[in-house]
């Protein structure tokens, strides 16, 4: 059974938000204050991605100790969203992150659209 109205879910095993190369997300840096910048900076590794992301499992080694700005909860507030139009923003926002990492049409996109109608895994 399918939602009506897409509702935003994380998808297992993505990571695409955990590439946080400043070239990639200059919105996203641009929204952050000047020491969530200084700790966005510290974050990101020689490759772009996060050094704190485990590329063999696909996994945060911090995720309960994660900074409030890579929380997809926090991403409303950071870009001044209503609540009634957050489901389709990071809905917008993880597709643009994962189309730019993996490609419109990779196995990864495929799993985020089906999560978004058909009650994927919640992973925040």
């Amino acid at each position: 059974m399918s939602r009506e109205t897409p509702q935003w879910s994380c998808i297992k095993h993505c990571g695409a938000c955990c590439r946080l190369a400043p070239e990639e997300r200059a919105d996203a840096l641009a929204a952050l204050n000047e020491e969530q910048q200084h700790t966005y900076l510290a974050m990101v590794g020689p490759d772009g991605w996060c050094i704190h992301y485990d590329t063999g499992s696909q996994r945060c080694r911090i995720y309960e100790e994660r900074p409030d700005f890579c929380r997809v909860s926090g991403l409303g507030r950071l870009f001044d969203v209503p609540d009634d139009q957050f489901d389709a923003f990071a809905i917008t926002c993880c597709q643009q992150q994962i189309r730019s990492t993996y490609g419109g049409r990779s196995g990864v996109m495929r799993r985020f659209k089906r999560a978004q109608t058909a009650g994927g895994s919640v992973d925040e």
